[in-house]
């Protein structure tokens, strides 16, 4: 039987990540033996490029004498864009056991630099309004349509393929939020795509493996782009920080069997229309009209003619970088506990929790019918529905049906932090089973737990996790559901070792603290908020001090 392992091989924190572009990865391992009081000694590393059988390897480090397990850094050739790197480790320990090599790991990086990118930034406007956006003075254009502005657009390009398929990536980002789709399928699970950082500085663009999506023939890729924090209002004043127009950047690599390869890029011959989605806003919810989708619209056999071309704009491409944090996915969901009739004759669902997400309905009705739903966190003395803590935040969801056939609806660009939802408009009587409440953070690890005899430490522990969910959606925020939602570096810091026991938060954090970098004043200060939208931006002590605690927590 052998007695030592190496096991649970992480590369820059993830799990055989794809789309990175580190130039030097670092590498972890863990023991795995049954033995009591064993330690490393040593250890071997060997990294092979395209080749999971090592014949070919490119970085080999010999045995090293070190206890060291944890974020070994890379030290071979240069790495090149678009490449699969494979490793392997090997160690041997104070009772003179040498394990046989690990089961193989790799990394998969993305585009490295911005002269990769052949894709061109494009936005679903006519050439005017794109080009009051390129001189940054989107103002006229705003007030001649501002329905136009609060949709969000769909967008698409038909492309051929007709070899058999080695792999494909899309490498996608946006300004403000997107969702993909490939031959009328749903491309990954991330939600809120790009994220947000410090827009100015720095954009992450993520990388799908879309292998599987593609068919030969006549293919689609389609997107649906959403303001997001990029160019919907922020803070209490509700103003738009970075910019007014939603824009969308794509590369696909298709490679072939035969060695070749083909590229799809946004580019002018991508076409754009309307969609169902009328406004989609962070803190005011989503406004949307069944009546208006577009059945097909991402698939070849859609006819487009009608849609308008997309107009190019230029945008900086050196800002963009690899996604670092765990994306934000629906991680569970919850069931309504209750239907309530307050005092004041109000109908309200009890999810039972206060949750941070939103809430997926299924609904029968003739077409114009409306869903109206509104969301808050408690009620007040009197038992009615309490929204006065959101201040200008509206957390509110309204869905127009097509009629016919039960239809079934989630938010696509927002997210609410509510326990309470009070039902508005509704075709009937609310059915609490129709109801499911979805759960979004970024997806996070756990790593601890805590549990005593005591019930109600037991639940201050469980409102804790509660409030790390909530607050932990690609950015450690203060709050979850008024007119905020901001990056406070006092509360990152303040809790930062609370959430390192729950959750492995160590890429999250290297994200934030990334942005962090980026927004330090030039005297060395720390704003409030990172990233940081504030205008009157400030520091101070125990705010100014996450520079230093969050990095030192994580180490």
């Amino acid at each position: 039987m052998e007695m030592l392992k190496v096991s649970n091989l992480r590369c820059e924190y993830a799990v055989n990540p794809v789309g990175i572009d580190v130039q030097k990865p670092r590498i972890s391992w863990q023991l795995d033996t049954k033995s009591r009081g064993v330690m490393q000694t040593a250890y071997r590393i060997q990294v092979s490029r395209e080749d999971s059988t090592f014949s070919d390897v490119i970085w080999d480090t010999g045995k090293v004498d070190s206890d060291r397990s944890i974020h070994v850094e890379y030290e071979g050739p240069p790495l090149e864009s678009r490449k699969r790197y494979f490793y392997r480790v090997m160690v041997w320990d104070n009772k003179g056991n040498q394990s046989q090599w690990s089961p193989s790991g790799y990394w998969e990086t993305g585009l490295l630099g911005s002269s990769e990118w052949l894709a061109h930034w494009i936005v679903p406007l006519a050439g005017e309004d794109a080009a009051t956006m390129a001189e940054k003075d989107a103002s006229v254009a705003a007030e001649k349509d501002a329905h136009a502005r609060e949709g969000c657009p769909l967008l698409r390009k038909r492309f051929q393929v007709s070899k058999k398929i080695l792999s494909a990536r899309i490498y996608a980002t946006a300004l403000g939020l997107y969702e993909l789709w490939l031959n009328g399928k749903r491309v990954g699970d991330y939600l809120l795509t790009p994220g947000w950082t410090s827009y100015g500085k720095r954009l992450q663009y993520q990388t799908y493996d879309v292998t599987g999506l593609l068919k030969d023939g006549a293919n689609v890729i389609g997107a649906v782009l959403g303001n997001g924090w990029y160019a919907g209002p922020l803070t209490w004043d509700k103003r738009r920080i970075y910019g007014d127009k939603t824009a969308l950047l794509l590369q696909m690599h298709v490679c072939y069997e035969d060695g070749s390869e083909d590229v799809i890029i946004s580019d002018e011959e991508w076409k754009f229309s309307s969609g169902p989605i009328l406004m989609s806003d962070i803190y005011d919810g989503e406004i949307y009209d069944a009546r208006l989708e577009k059945d097909g619209w991402s698939e070849a056999s859609y006819d487009d003619a009608s849609w308008s071309n997309v107009t190019r704009v230029d945008y900086p491409k050196d800002i963009l970088v690899a996604q670092v944090s765990p994306p934000v996915k629906a991680i569970e969901e919850i069931k309504p506990v209750e239907l309530i009739k307050t005092p004041s004759g109000e109908t309200v669902i009890d999810m039972g929790q206060n949750m941070v997400g939103w809430v997926r309905f299924t609904v029968k009705g003739k077409a114009g019918d409306k869903v109206r739903l509104k969301h808050a966190e408690v009620l007040d003395k009197d038992g009615n529905f309490y929204t006065e803590n959101l201040r200008k935040a509206k957390q509110a969801i309204e869905y127009t049906l097509k009629g016919g056939a039960p239809e079934t609806f989630e938010p696509h660009f927002t997210f609410q932090g509510f326990r309470y939802v009070k039902v508005e408009e509704y075709p009937g009587i609310p059915d609490l089973s129709a109801f499911t409440g979805v759960v979004i953070h970024s997806d996070m690890e756990p790593t601890g737990n805590f549990e005593c005899s005591h019930q109600l430490i037991n639940q201050l522990q469980h409102n804790i996790l509660w409030g790390q969910k909530g607050n932990f959606v690609d950015v450690p925020t203060d709050c979850p559901q008024r007119d905020e939602r901001l990056g406070w570096t006092g509360d990152a810091q303040v809790f930062i070792r609370t959430a390192c026991f729950n959750m492995n938060v160590a890429s999250f954090f290297t994200k934030w603290l990334k942005d962090l970098a980026a927004d330090q004043l030039e005297d060395g200060l720390v704003p409030v908020v990172i990233p940081n939208v504030l205008e009157d931006s400030h520091t101070s002590a125990a705010w100014g001090d996450a520079a230093v605690i969050c990095p030192w927590t994580i180490y």
